[in-house]
């Protein structure tokens, strides 16, 4: 059945509460409201407004709420309201939700899930179009995942909530209502592993979240010329399945890796080192990265020239098949 994004979302949160009654939800307008993108929509009709929370406008109290429910036993699932609200909670993510398990020696588990819109793509202002995610993926101890279509945002979503470990659930704003075929009946994904999304051996095309149709779209140009791109869906983000990419790499010789963030210290510049560090001797040109830009994010206006596109991406796909 072809289903929104947000919507696949709602049916996974859905399914979650009803498997467990420990799973219960808090965040701003998430009641009547459905949230801003209305991925709750329905939820606390149907479930109770002690099981979905509307909270007051504090994202470090949304999230040390949920450490302590987690602490009692329930499996908490955040929601913040846009990516750049996110920053008041980072002591309560940083220091003590990702450390609780080290801390107590494996005896203690947080199984809280923080659902974060993210990204640009929607004409919105910063801190309502940002791209945070290297600073979890830099924290020990926490999971992030990011998913590119309904089906994977389903099943990662569930995979989540049942998961032990905490959790930044990354979701691409501006995919909330592309559609696509959604089986809550199919096999679930693994939920560390990267996706082959189209098969290829001229150069590997590595992207997640909202920049995987992007990618999907350039390797479609490129096929028009004869030139067979494989692109991969990376998914999680922490831990990061470089073995799925390095054993595209060792086939094609060739990588370009594109994300929004900003491109020091982003994503692609790990999964490069990673890369390199193992495929040196595979590699037939430098590995290429398509990113936003180094500042702060733009103005509506000028969002579409920052944001990374097909454009850019081909630009970068043909450097690296120059070589």
């Amino acid at each position: 059945m072809s289903t929104a994004m947000a919507h696949a979302l709602n049916a996974s949160l859905r399914d979650a509460m009803r498997a467990d009654d420990k799973v219960l939800l808090i965040g701003e307008d998430i009641g009547p409201l459905g949230g801003v993108f209305r991925v709750t929509d329905g939820l606390q009709k149907d479930f109770g407004d002690d099981r979905v929370v509307t909270s007051p406008l504090g994202e470090a109290g949304i999230v040390g709420s949920a450490i302590g429910l987690a602490l009692a036993g329930y499996r908490p699932v955040c929601e913040i309201q846009f990516d750049g609200f996110v920053f008041p909670a980072m002591n309560q993510i940083v220091t003590q939700l990702a450390r609780y398990r080290h801390r107590s020696e494996g005896r203690i588990s947080l199984p809280v899930v923080i659902r974060i819109p993210v990204g640009g793509g929607i004409g919105a202002i910063e801190h309502h179009s940002e791209s945070p995610e290297a600073y979890f993926a830099h924290t020990p101890g926490l999971r992030v995942l990011c998913p590119s279509d309904a089906q994977e945002a389903y099943d990662l979503l569930g995979q989540a909530i049942r998961c032990d470990d905490p959790v930044i659930f990354l979701e691409p704003k501006r995919s909330y209502w592309s559609k696509g075929d959604v089986d809550p009946s199919a096999p679930a994904v693994d939920m560390e592993r990267a996706r082959i999304v189209r098969p290829g051996d001229a150069l590997s095309l590595v992207a997640y979240g909202a920049l995987v149709p992007v990618a999907v779209k350039a390797a479609g140009v490129l096929a028009e010329e004869g030139r067979e791109v494989e692109v991969i869906d990376l998914r999680s983000l922490s831990p990061i399945d470089d073995a799925t990419v390095v054993e595209s790499v060792r086939r094609t010789g060739r990588l370009v890796i594109a994300h929004e963030a900003s491109q020091t210290c982003g994503i692609g510049g790990e999964l490069a080192a990673r890369v390199q560090a193992q495929a040196f001797y595979e590699l037939e040109a430098p590995i290429l990265r398509v990113t936003g830009y180094d500042t702060p994010y733009p103005a509506s206006r000028l969002e579409e020239e920052w944001l990374p596109n097909v454009d850019r991406i081909l630009e970068a796909c043909d450097l690296s098949l120059s070589h």
